[in-house]
């Protein structure tokens, strides 16, 4: 396993998202302990950041990510969420001080630990001042129950002000192949200030790892069959932007899966990618991406993968980012 650094949290380059063992996908009738399994697969290999948030399940996946890092808590950067599910069950953002309170509580209880290493802010709640958020994390650091901050999906200027108020750690949002809204300027700003980078998403929700061939793969109530880019008036013509990420993939003896991650390692150093997986095969072959190296014109005609059709997320889910 490789590490990098997300501000002062030493972290493998590639972690752990859980949030897929029981949440959006499929109606998640794996059983907790397969999903366990796969946890301790990953802290067997080296991951060292495991990603949840209080939204997933909700507040499911937090009981099963407790269940799992039970008696291996010293091995594991724990990092989860607040903000997105209030503590009344709505699902809209709400970061008020109170919230926090109630959400850092919550979680703390459902994974079973005295801190949480890594607190994103889910998504920022345009109605409270990003100031008045950091000041209560602040205080929870004070407090010793929470270690660094995050944020997710967050502006620049939004970045900038809660920056300015303590460091943060490390930015978390959609970053993969397919999906490059860092590049308008987010990620010069985070190299600027010195914050790391957390990719969700790698793999374009499966479609980059090339397994992924007909929407008849998909459980019926499986979220990606309403995804913009998974619908079947697109859903041939994006399969067929990806053939150019299984040539190369061909060209290095590796999968498409691999190659895709390895492009986003090649591009930062202190980057931390989060792909998901609920299968051990899925996560070794992930994981594998660490020894695939790519040329620098590899690299440069990934960059040049043509965009996909369609928007990487529902009207209702892209209001909800800070741009």
């Amino acid at each position: 396993m490789e590490y990098t650094q997300l501000g002062d949290l030493t972290v493998s380059r590639l972690g752990l998202g859980c949030m897929g063992m029981s949440h959006i996908y499929t109606g998640h009738n794996q059983p907790d302990a397969e999903s366990i399994a796969v946890i301790h697969r990953a802290l067997d290999l080296g991951v060292t950041l495991i990603d949840t948030a209080e939204a997933y399940g909700p507040e499911k996946n937090e009981v099963l990510v407790g269940k799992a890092i039970k008696g291996r808590r010293d091995k594991v950067v724990l990092a989860t969420k607040f903000g997105l599910r209030s503590n009344v069950g709505r699902a809209a953002p709400d970061s008020s001080p109170e919230n926090i309170r109630v959400a850092v509580e919550g979680s703390l209880k459902r994974l079973d630990v005295d801190h949480i290493d890594l607190y994103y802010q889910h998504r920022v709640d345009k109605t409270v001042p990003i100031e008045d958020v950091m000041g209560t994390l602040v205080e929870l650091i004070t407090e010793g129950k929470i270690g660094q901050i995050g944020l997710s999906e967050a502006g620049q200027a939004t970045i900038r002000r809660a920056h300015a108020v303590h460091p943060i750690t490390a930015l978390q949002s959609e970053y993969s192949l397919w999906t490059r809204d860092g590049d308008d300027g987010t990620l010069d700003l985070l190299r600027e200030l010195g914050i790391g980078f957390v990719p969700y998403s790698p793999l374009g929700r499966g479609m980059l790892s090339g397994s992924i061939t007909s929407r008849d793969q998909l459980d019926d109530d499986d979220w990606r069959l309403t995804n913009p880019r998974f619908v079947e008036e697109v859903f041939d013509e994006n399969l067929r932007r990806v053939q150019e990420v299984v040539a190369v993939a061909h060209e290095v003896g590796a999968t498409a899966a691999q190659v895709s991650l390895a492009w986003l390692l090649a591009k930062g150093a202190d980057w931390a990618p989060i792909p998901g997986t609920i299968r051990i095969p899925h996560l070794d072959d992930d994981l594998g991406a660490l020894d695939v190296q790519l040329s620098p014109e590899q690299v440069t005609r990934l960059d040049n993968v043509t965009q996909p059709l369609g928007d990487h997320h529902a009207p209702a889910q892209m209001a909800m980012f800070d741009r």
